[in-house]
This record gives C-alpha cells, structure tokens and sequence, in this order.
C-alpha cells in the first residue's frame, strides 16, 4: 500500500506561510527524496539541497521535475562536513533532519 504524504497540502501551505522563497538563494538541510524541495523552488532562484544518502539523491534528481532542474542542485552531502564557505544563501531549511 502506498503511503500519500501530505494529500491536502497541509505542509506545503504552512511552509510558504512561514518562508518568502521568492527570489531567494536557499540551502535545504536533509533534502531525502525530494520530496519538500519540489513544493518550494518553483518560487526560489537556486536551491541547493543536501542530503547524506546517495540513494535518496538519486530519487531527488529523478523526480525532479524538467522547469525545476535549472535552478535546483541536489548533492550527496553531510551538512557537518559540506564546504559551503564560497556560498551564500538567504534561506535555510531542514525538514525532519534532526
């Protein structure tokens, strides 16, 4: 059985209700799958999403859908080793990373 993550769009609303991405360079801490990026980047102007799981990556950059993958970076990274010294960002998220 398939499991449907948020179906009424809970999170997704509460995230821009919180978040102004218009615009804005973000750095996403824990990407997994994907999955959260893709209800944000649309309005961001370059995503950068971290997540230490190749596996998981791998699902991000698949699923990521063709007008979003100009602007969104995915990469195999831990975010207490990433070297993220030359970049910067306006918004930072994670999303049950901790």
């Amino acid at each position: 059985m398939r499991v449907s993550i948020d179906p009424e769009g809970t999170e997704t609303e509460v995230i821009h209700e919180l978040v102004d991405f218009s615009g804005k360079k973000v750095l996403e801490v824990g990407c997994g799958d994907g999955r959260m990026t893709r209800r944000y980047a649309d309005r961001a102007a370059f995503v950068l999403a971290l997540d230490p799981n190749a596996v998981k990556i791998e699902r991000a950059v698949d699923s990521t859908p063709e007008l979003l993958r100009s602007k969104v970076r995915f990469r195999v990274a831990d975010i207490a080793d990433a070297d993220l010294a030359h970049q910067a960002f306006e918004v930072a998220i994670l999303s049950h990373s901790l």
